[in-house]
């Protein structure tokens, strides 16, 4: 049975940095091969993509709101992602979702996410 699972989420203070996991198993095929990305969703708005990092590591993407900020990694023989958050702002507040997807399937997988809230 594939699944995601995500970790590290909380209640934050502005300014302040948490570290997301999402530990991969079940996968029909080696993690490596499969592009991983972060999403989000604030109340009220819709899922947005945050960072993607492309099979094989070489190609990572973000969102404008968040660059110079955050940071998608990836560790394949653990199959875990990461994103790295730092100067967390309000705005961030959200559930995080992630998702892996090989480049030629059309199917996603993704997990149940967890929740980040910056606030004093």
């Amino acid at each position: 049975q594939v699944q995601l699972v995500e970790s590290g989420g909380g209640l934050v203070q502005p300014g302040g940095s948490l570290r997301l996991s999402c530990a991969a198993s079940g996968f029909p095929f080696p993690f490596s091969m499969y592009s991983m990305s972060w999403y989000r969703q604030a109340p009220g708005k819709e899922r947005e993509l945050v960072a993607r990092i492309i099979s094989g590591g070489g190609n990572i993407n973000y969102v404008d709101s968040v660059k110079g900020r955050f940071t998608i990694s990836r560790d394949n023989s653990k199959n875990t992602g990461y994103l790295q958050m730092n100067s967390l702002k309000p705005e961030d507040t959200a559930v995080y979702y992630c998702n892996a997807r090989r480049p030629t399937s059309v199917v996603n997988y993704w997990g149940k996410g967890t929740l980040v809230t910056v606030s004093s």
